[in-house]
């Protein structure tokens, strides 16, 4: 086991009771899967990329502390984002007291708004979307196909950003994932810059949908590797609420339901980092327990749900886990 630093002492010392408590138990949960041989789910919401959550993240993923990822299409991008354009971000500290004119004074300096940080449109978007299209032409006109993460691997391996790098390359998730060939699970890319943009040169006849690979080609994905890895269990670790989350974790249930593979195990562990309360129909704000009866955890899952900011606690757990 890892000696823990300054940080993991300090946490076990102080965080004693509610979130703070459920936070350390989290984290010793996700230790202990790991210890015991399981693998480990992590769910991306949110803006957690423009959060700067590579900073952490890429060596979580470099020590093998996370064997599959998944994510929005905002995060997969905004990491590359911030790869490339991180000096021309502005922060936005007192956004709470922007007027409809300010906003739209922001937007046509072409400064795109994640609460208190704006995303350059020209140095990060168009940046971007200058080498992905290559990427994508040159596969249809190959007659080759990929999921959306995987063209975003083609695009950091091949070095075409490396001249616009603005950060450490150390601190990019995305491209620590893609040294590792990493797993992604990216539902519902099409809501994403670059989702917009593969639709627009569809729309333009540049370019045919199929190039592009499905959800359903990403569910078919993760159902083969939930099979082939979970002989020691694999954990479901949910930063935030919404399709990162939900779509991955129901895996399981369609594995043993739908494909009657009634030998396919429950998720072996599960935490979110979540601010949404239970409400009427709420799924990012149900407790565990619920999914229980959707044939996702089992009675004995371990099960934790942290109530807090997902930019102040994330770090925190990945922290522990690293030893600091």
């Amino acid at each position: 086991m890892t000696t823990k630093g300054h940080i993991s002492q300090f946490i076990e010392k102080y965080y004693l009771h509610f979130n703070a408590a459920a936070l350390v138990d989290a984290a010793k949960g996700y230790e202990d899967q790991l210890n015991n041989g399981a693998k480990m789910l992590v769910s991306l919401a949110g803006a957690m990329s423009t959060a700067e959550i590579g900073k952490i993240f890429a060596e979580m993923i470099r020590q093998d502390k996370v064997q599959i990822i998944s994510c929005t299409g905002a995060n997969l991008e905004e990491d590359i984002m911030n790869l490339v354009a991180h000096s021309h971000y502005k922060r936005v500290p007192n956004y709470r007291d922007l007027t409809p004119q300010d906003e739209r004074d922001l937007m046509d300096k072409g400064l795109n708004r994640v609460t208190d940080t704006c995303i350059p449109e020209e140095e990060a978007f168009r940046r971007i979307q200058e080498h992905i299209v290559k990427i994508w032409k040159e596969a249809e006109a190959k007659g080759e196909r990929y999921l959306p993460h995987e063209y975003m691997y083609k695009l950091l391996l091949s070095g075409v950003l490396e001249e616009h790098y603005e950060i450490d390359i150390k601190d990019s998730w995305m491209y620590a994932a893609a040294e590792k060939n990493l797993p992604i699970i990216c539902p519902g890319w099409e809501d994403s810059t670059m989702g917009n943009i593969f639709a627009s040169y569809v729309l333009k006849g540049e370019l045919n949908p199929s190039t592009m690979k499905s959800g359903i080609e990403y569910m078919t994905f993760l159902a083969e590797w939930y099979t082939n890895n979970s002989e020691n269990g694999i954990g479901f670790f949910q930063i935030g609420g919404g399709i990162s989350g939900d779509f991955p974790i129901c895996v399981v249930p369609m594995l043993y339901q739908d494909m009657e593979r009634t030998d396919t195990p429950f998720w072996s562990y599960f935490c979110q980092i979540s601010d949404s309360t239970t409400s009427y129909g709420s799924y990012s704000g149900a407790v565990p327990n619920e999914k229980i009866t959707w044939g996702k955890l089992d009675v004995d899952t371990p099960k934790f749900i942290i109530e807090s900011d997902a930019t102040i606690v994330a770090p925190l757990v990945f922290a522990y886990l690293l030893g600091m």
